[in-house]
């Protein structure tokens, strides 16, 4: 066993002792330092060692169980977790050459997916941070020289993504932009070549489907990958090599599932070798209900295969406009360069005006509201759905995001026949075959956040009465 006194000391100057310990451990554990089996140190002494509460290590071996770097039984020690140790460094694979180059469903109803309460938003706030950046714009904010988004923004996001989400970049790498999809279509225009039609791109399925669109409409040949419990598996990925891989893996889309640790260093791996890039979208992942949120990919990608997206369309409101893209090093001249010539930015005052939302703690502030927020509404909604509906519902646990899956017990219900009667009766669920581009599995997608808690019964009842019509054949 590695012996505590030979591991550097913490930053207590930087703060997050907590995170400090969990990137020690987990840094370790990756560069095969810390091998499979072995026994690690007790908290209470891994405490005693760095000088920090107990409650701190407690909690940094916590995350590290969650994301399957160590396991633990009762009564039994806490050791490493027995996983594929190809080395996360070295050379990556040479990049694809970096030339620039949806399906519709009701809205408004019931339990639609998608979307975040604004009703919360912190409106006085916002309105100060605006109206003062408004009026106080510096003279070389307003020219053509950071298409790529201000320098306080940029900072101000890697601060928050660096604490919350373990992403590790430069300023520079960040790029902002107004949506996700604008950040798939920039990286798409930058790694698929106009010439060269049927460039292939592997996305998880069941997936996105506004960024399958997307990429169709870039030139992509679409190659689905399946997903279970564990997020995509690679190893199922079938034809040519790909030069695009596109994955939600802290927060499925739409099934919710968290990528394992396994699959994780695998799809990694792939990428270094094949010389792909993995589009890493990170669109809900701040809001988890059962556990702390789950560490990037980005953050352990030593290979800079992973470009990694994040909104805030989901933790603030869509109709601000602001999303951001953290680009791998040598991508990034190019990204920069498509984004000159697509336009795709971000008035200059409302980028300075985020900035300071967030470096004035309010961001923080309301994400901790709203997580509690939607965390009492997707149980009420989950509770509410299996009491009403579990008996022609298997209903997913809703442990995080703004959504929840559930599938047909009878396998046989057409989703899409049923969705159409049910959305006239006032909801605005969607069909899960209509995110599948492979073999598809019937079932419905329930978004939580708009949901309030005394209501999620009444309207889960509503939708029992339409289902049983549906199951015998009577639309």
């Amino acid at each position: 066993m590695t012996s505590v006194a030979q591991w550097p000391a913490l930053d207590r100057s930087s703060g997050d002792l907590e995170g400090q310990v969990y990137r020690l451990m987990r840094d370790r554990i990756l560069r095969g330092q810390m091998p499979a089996g072995q026994r690690v140190p007790s908290t209470r002494v891994m405490a005693v060692s760095f000088g920090v509460a107990r409650s701190t290590v407690v909690n940094a071996y916590d995350r590290l169980k969650a994301e399957g770097y160590l396991h633990s039984t009762s009564g039994a020690a806490t050791r490493v977790a027995a996983f594929p140790t190809t080395p996360l460094s070295g050379q990556a694979a040479p990049p694809p050459p970096n030339l620039p180059r949806v399906t519709e469903f009701k809205r408004g109803g019931l339990f639609e997916p998608g979307l975040p309460d604004v009703s919360t938003f912190p409106h006085a706030a916002w309105a100060r941070c605006l109206g003062a950046r408004g009026r106080s714009l510096r003279v070389h904010d307003l020219g053509y020289s950071d298409h790529g988004g201000i320098r306080e923004l940029r900072e101000a996001i890697l601060e928050h993504v660096s604490a919350t989400r373990g992403v590790v970049a430069r300023p520079e790498q960040i790029v902002i932009v107004p949506s996700t999809g604008a950040a798939i279509g920039l990286l798409a225009s930058v790694l698929l070549q106009p010439d060269h039609p049927g460039d292939i791109v592997w996305m998880e399925d069941p997936g996105y489907a506004s960024a399958q669109a997307i990429l169709r409409m870039a030139g992509a040949s679409l190659v689905p990958v399946p997903c279970n419990a564990e997020g995509i598996d690679i190893a199922q990925g079938t034809g040519p090599s790909p030069r695009l891989i596109y994955v939600t893996p802290s927060h499925q889309y739409p099934t919710g599932v968290t990528m394992s640790l396994q699959r994780r260093l695998a799809l990694l791996e792939f990428a270094r070798a094949n010389g792909a890039i993995v589009l890493e979208d990170d669109y809900d992942s701040e809001f988890q209900y059962a556990s702390r949120p789950i560490a990037a990919l980005q953050g352990i990608d030593h290979g800079e295969v992973v470009a990694y997206i994040g909104t805030f369309s989901k933790t603030l409101a869509p109709g601000l406009r602001v999303a951001y893209a953290v680009i791998p090093s040598r991508l990034l001249a190019a990204t920069e360069a498509a984004q000159r010539l697509r336009g795709a930015v971000v008035p200059v005052h409302m980028q300075a005006a985020l900035a300071d939302f967030m470096r004035e703690g309010r961001f923080r502030a309301h994400l901790r509201h709203m997580n509690g927020i939607y965390a009492e509404r997707m149980a009420a909604t989950v509770e509410a759905l299996r009491r009403h509906c579990g008996d022609w519902l298997d209903v997913g646990e809703g442990a995080g995001g703004l959504q929840v899956a559930s599938w047909f017990r009878d396998a046989g219900i057409d989703d899409q026949a049923a969705v159409q009667r049910i959305n006239a009766e006032g909801f605005a669920l969607r069909a899960m075959s209509s995110l599948y581009l492979g073999p598809s599995r019937s079932g419905l997608l329930f978004g939580i956040a708009r949901m309030l808690p005394e209501a999620a019964g009444a309207a889960a009842a509503r939708l029992a009465s339409a289902i049983p019509s549906i199951k015998n054949g009577d639309d």
